[in-house]
């Protein structure tokens, strides 16, 4: 029977790649998936949330042909923001440990396992070295958002507000400028030819008009 919501289906698709990946017997990965989704839904997530995997996931779908080993990418994509706090600097590397203590549970092998975790921490910069397939693809399925419609982009930019309402508003828009300077310094921000098509230009107009706005 096909699944029925979003979260039968994210389990569906979790339970899929592990199946494939997995170098020998493992549990049942059903209650690392329940236990993934608890934390993409935990309250304090306005963007990054179980809406937020599902849209890489699906990105990841468009990229495949891009990756190396789109698996591990796939996995990556589950662990790059499961740790997260706002609050807290070091989100990326806390759920790279979770992904370590995890995939060998699951009878992922070391090789896959360390490739996984390298994907997460490259989360914190965006910035892949050239040639790093697997890398491109992650980051560009999860910078996708920026090239969105304006509309679109206008419900991700007040979901990260919202995310730091705890942050005064002249600190925050102190911080997100910086954000965004370090985005629009890098020499492209999608590094996959479909991704680099497909959103370079929108998220280029989308960051500049957000950067005027905190700083006019």
């Amino acid at each position: 029977m096909a699944a029925t919501n979003p979260h039968e289906a994210l389990s569906a698709r979790w339970r899929e790649t592990v199946e494939r990946v997995r170098a020998a017997p493992g549990p049942d990965p059903a209650p690392y998936a329940d236990d993934l989704l608890a934390r993409w839904e935990e309250p304090q997530r306005r963007y990054h949330t179980v809406d937020h995997l599902a849209a890489v996931l699906g990105h990841l779908d468009s990229l495949a042909p891009h990756a190396d080993d789109i698996e591990t990418v796939r996995l990556a994509a589950w662990f790059h923001d499961a740790v997260y706090r706002p609050d807290r600097s070091e989100n990326e590397e806390r759920s790279a440990h979770l992904a370590e203590r995890a995939l060998p549970e699951l009878g992922v092998d070391h090789a896959r396992t360390a490739e996984v975790v390298r994907l997460v921490r490259l989360t914190v910069s965006h910035d892949p070295a050239p040639g790093d397939r697997d890398g491109e693809t992650l980051c560009d399925a999860d910078l996708a958002v920026l090239g969105g419609t304006p509309q679109e982009y206008a419900r991700y930019a007040a979901a990260v507000r919202d995310e730091y309402g705890f942050v005064p508003d002249d600190l925050f828009r102190e911080g997100r400028a910086g954000v965004l300077r370090q985005l629009l310094a890098l020499p492209r921000l999608f590094r996959t030819p479909l991704g680099h098509d497909r959103w370079e230009l929108l998220a280029h107009r989308n960051l500049t008009a957000e950067l005027e706005l905190l700083t006019s």
